[in-house]
């Protein structure tokens, strides 16, 4: 898993996992995802949603999800363009746009917003698939899309970043932002002036938190004791709790940002008390809106059914 505040409280030994005695590794979600779905090296394992989506449609995944979402964001600050061609959304239609990878999941929340909201879809535009540091970057699952989505592979010796500052591509759609002497190009910026603003008026309309990723359980381990989902669910729960708590307490901040107080205060404003929620009964929006958006874009073979997404045991808890 990653490396967040809500995990502290599992790796720091806080919070335990009921008869668990684990072994944390803490990693970057490239080399965590492409272990898990290539060479299924973790029993427990932070995993992309859409690849674990593509997997489970296929009834291929060596995982089952619990509802614990330790990566969401509003992607659009995502979607990163050459301002001196682009001006607004629409102006994307035709042009070529850097990805890393076709089905990451914070590529098929970009996309969705650019279709549902600005009307481009992902035939509009021509996709242009490299690395962001690195040349040469591979799908990590493989993929049968649509005929209609146009992909061509980037130069086997430049990247998506390097492109987009020579102006090879008019735009670059990824989860982290361009590197090397595009993040400093006077002429390369966000497509949306102002992304959170933009985001909040997303929210308001749609209920929709973006979920990036979800954890997930080797099935095999699970046939062995099928009481560990439910534990797993308790214990992050718990953790992520317990950073709230720390991050409410503004006697001295917790994170190297000001203005946290404000922060807090907005997102709550806007997305509730809860507003990072785990299990599926208050992301359900946003669930449903990812599975819809996820087979429309031709990514997974059907459309899943959220009752199916997780593992049984997630979608109740006792009550007092």
């Amino acid at each position: 898993m990653g490396d967040y505040d809500r995990n502290r409280a599992l790796y720091d030994g806080a919070v335990q996992i009921d008869g668990v005695n684990p072994v944390y590794a803490l990693l970057s979600p490239e080399e965590m995802f492409f272990r898990a779905f290539r060479f299924q090296d973790f029993d427990v394992s932070e995993l992309s949603f859409s690849s674990y989506l593509v997997k489970h449609a296929a009834g291929q995944c060596p995982y089952i999800a619990i509802p614990v979402f330790l990566s969401r964001a509003f992607r659009h600050t995502s979607i990163y363009v050459r301002k001196d061609r682009i001006r607004r959304p629409e102006d994307l239609k035709g042009k070529r746009i850097g990805i890393p990878e076709y089905q990451l999941t914070a590529n098929v929340w970009a996309r969705a917003i650019l279709e549902e909201d600005y009307g481009v879809k992902p035939s509009d535009v021509i996709w242009v698939r490299g690395g962001i540091d690195q040349p040469g970057r591979p799908e990590k699952i493989k993929l049968k899309l649509p005929d209609s989505v146009k992909m061509i592979d980037a130069p086997a010796d430049t990247t998506i970043s390097d492109m987009l500052d020579r102006g090879d591509i008019d735009g670059f759609m990824a989860p982290r932002a361009p590197s090397g002497n595009a993040r400093v190009n006077p002429n390369i910026g966000w497509l949306f002036d102002d992304p959170t603003e933009t985001a909040k008026g997303y929210y308001r309309r749609t209920g929709v938190f973006p979920i990036m990723h979800v954890v997930g359980v080797r099935k095999t381990l699970v046939e062995q004791h099928p009481w560990l989902p439910g534990t797993l669910l308790k214990a992050f729960d718990q953790s992520k709790l317990a950073a709230l708590e720390k991050l409410s307490d503004t006697s001295a901040t917790k994170v190297t940002l000001p203005f946290v107080e404000e922060q807090l205060k907005a997102a709550r404003d806007t997305l509730g008390a809860d507003y990072w929620a785990y299990g599926v009964e208050k992301s359900l929006p946003t669930l449903e809106a990812f599975t819809r958006h996820h087979h429309a874009q031709g990514l997974s073979d059907r459309q899943v059914r959220v009752e199916e997404l997780f593992h049984p045991s997630t979608y109740e808890s006792y009550k007092i």
